[in-house]
């Protein structure tokens, strides 16, 4: 049997403390949360080119052709949370983690598996609130480094081991080096 496969930027987000979040205010979080999700995650998803794989109640799986896209809508979503529920507690605002790997996943039609999606969870884990986790250099399809460059405005980057994380009012812009010819 053959399987479908492909290589994909893999988003995994999830609530920070949820079933905490839950035991406080079990609908008003509930409400908040799809909320968030109908007015700021799902447009960003969608105007990123990603597409829901898959809501997990507390969090969701996503799927970019372009890890580019991934990263910028991440960097939008949290710069969006930061925004969001200025008048709720700290201890009660939704936060999320999200975690972004490239990688071969295999492919059915309403799911995605594989490494690829195990590492992205994995990120998403080491994340802290309002963080991003990946790979400090994710590879193209080719194996070269993707040129990205992430800058904070009101944080700077972080590095962890092979990982690295950076905090939530980012912008991510692809980069280009372009040769120029020394005149003499």
């Amino acid at each position: 049997m053959s399987q479908t496969r492909r290589l994909a930027a893999i988003l995994a987000a999830d609530v920070v403390g949820y079933s905490r979040l839950m035991g406080a205010d079990e609908e008003g979080t509930h409400e908040r949360l799809k909320a968030h999700l109908r007015e700021l995650i799902d447009p960003k998803i969608a105007e990123h080119r990603g597409r829901i794989v898959k809501n997990t109640g507390d969090g969701l799986l996503a799927e970019f052709s372009s890890v580019v896209d991934a990263v910028r809508c991440a960097v939008e979503i949290q710069r969006g949370m930061v925004e969001r529920e200025p008048k709720v507690p700290e201890d009660r605002q939704i936060r999320f983690r999200i975690g972004i790997n490239v990688g071969d996943v295999i492919v059915e039609e309403h799911d995605i598996f594989g490494d690829g999606v195990n590492i992205a969870a994995r990120l998403e884990a080491l994340a802290e609130p309002l963080r991003l986790g990946h790979r400090p250099r994710p590879l193209s399809a080719t194996g070269s480094p993707t040129p990205l460059r992430i800058s904070a405005s009101r944080a700077s980057g972080t590095s962890r081991g092979r990982f690295a994380s950076v905090r939530g009012t980012l912008k991510a812009e692809p980069t280009c080096r372009r040769r120029t010819r020394h005149q003499p």
